[in-house]
């Protein structure tokens, strides 16, 4: 287990100090491996809080440019990076913000034929995409290897939060909820559009529920979906069964 010294101590100090964490629960979150899958409005706000708090190991996969379009919602960029890949911009800033953390970029399109090579090699898989097939692919193969998995969405004002933790046979998946692959209009930011920081808001939470998983602490969302509007603040759970 990695060792943390005075400048991580300090580094880290203001969550070390909090009695569900403290010198322990840091070496933790510092050796764990998480895996995001999705470089936009979700995996922006989860890879920078993530890499904040000292997780050990961050994969980033992505095959995307970064676009005009993207700036309002997607966080780590800016107008410079417009034309870059999203994975080669997101290691270099990640980088900058916390220099002894480890950055494994995928630059790729998620697919059957490769996931396997690289969700096995991580802990926690974080969902930041913007399709189901992309989603349904990560829950079979989370499942498959008994991975935690943190699922987010977004469209309009409207944001849901799903975690599994397959370690545990009998809790509910991704498909449990959906019963059949819905249509990826719904997440369509292009056509239905997507308030700026309702993707900041769903992605924070994300990251939240990642370091309550490693650290074992907590309520979590097994078998339930968090359903937020930030229109009208309605806040609100929903249990499905496996």
């Amino acid at each position: 287990m990695k060792k943390l010294n005075k400048k991580l101590i300090e580094r880290y100090s203001r969550q070390i100090v909090l009695k569900d964490i403290g010198v322990l629960g840091q070496k933790v979150i510092c050796n764990s491996k998480v895996l995001i899958v999705g470089a936009g409005g979700l995996g922006c706000p989860v890879a920078d809080y993530l890499s904040r708090a000292g997780v050990g190991t961050i994969g980033i996969a992505d095959f995307d440019k970064i676009s005009l379009s993207n700036i309002h919602r997607q966080s780590l960029y800016n107008s410079k990076d417009i034309g870059k890949f999203k994975v080669n911009v997101l290691k270099k800033k990640i980088k900058h913000i916390n220099p002894y953390i480890k950055i494994k970029s995928f630059n790729k399109k998620i697919t059957y034929k490769n996931l396997e090579n690289i969700v096995k090699n991580f802990d926690i898989i974080v969902d930041g995409s913007d399709n189901f097939k992309t989603k349904f692919l990560l829950n079979s193969f989370s499942i498959k290897y008994k991975k935690i998995l943190v699922v987010g969405a977004i469209n309009k004002f409207d944001g849901h939060i799903f975690s599994f933790n397959f370690k545990n046979k009998k809790n509910a998946c991704l498909k449990c909820f959906y019963q059949s692959e819905p249509s990826d209009d719904i997440l369509n930011c292009e056509a239905e559009g997507i308030l700026g920081p309702v993707a900041g808001t769903i992605g924070n939470i994300q990251a939240n529920e990642v370091l309550k998983k490693i650290l074992g602490i907590g309520k979590d969302l097994n078998n339930n979906i968090l359903i937020i509007n930030l229109l009208t603040l309605n806040f609100r759970k929903v249990f499905f069964k496996k």
